[in-house]
């Protein structure tokens, strides 16, 4: 299996709005709406979440995950301060539960360790994600109401 990251370009915006919605589908899908108003809503959201990661993070790096070179999802990267911030990393759903996410992290916790810095994230308290964080060696360092914060210090003992 060939990983490989590749810039977002501006043609990407499609895509990268099904990623979004691929992540976001369990609980639209209960919500009783049609087809069009799905899209709508998931349209807004993509494009207010994008908007609040450019201001949150404008030094961040957005890439296309791919694998055998087709788009399978999205990564964004900020590694502008005295930490790696993991800001998204999502996968379409055929594409979950393979190792890829794992992989991905394990590389960004490599980068992180030669660079002598820490990776940071938020993820939701109920994620199924939370597991693989923690069998990553990530713990949590501060609590929301929604999100977690969760950390990997290089050198850290690792839980996987």
């Amino acid at each position: 299996m060939s990983i490989t990251l590749r810039e977002c370009l501006p043609e990407d915006n499609a895509f990268l709005q099904a990623v979004y919605f691929s992540t976001r589908a369990d609980e639209i899908c209960h919500l009783g709406w049609s087809a069009a108003q799905q899209e709508a809503f998931v349209k807004m959201q993509y494009h207010a979440q994008h908007r609040s990661y450019l201001m949150q993070f404008p030094a961040a790096d957005y890439r296309v995950v791919q694998r055998s070179a087709v788009d399978v999802g999205r990564l964004i990267v900020d590694r502008s301060s005295d930490v790696v911030r993991l800001v998204d990393i999502s996968l379409l759903p055929e594409h979950r539960n393979a190792g890829l996410g794992a992989g991905l992290i394990q590389d960004l916790q490599a980068e992180a360790a030669r660079a002598g810095k820490p990776v940071m994230l938020h993820v939701g308290g109920l994620s199924r994600a939370l597991r693989l964080y923690e069998r990553l060696g990530f713990a949590k360092t501060a609590e929301g109401e929604i999100y977690l914060e969760m950390t990997w210090r290089p050198g850290a003992e690792q839980m996987g």
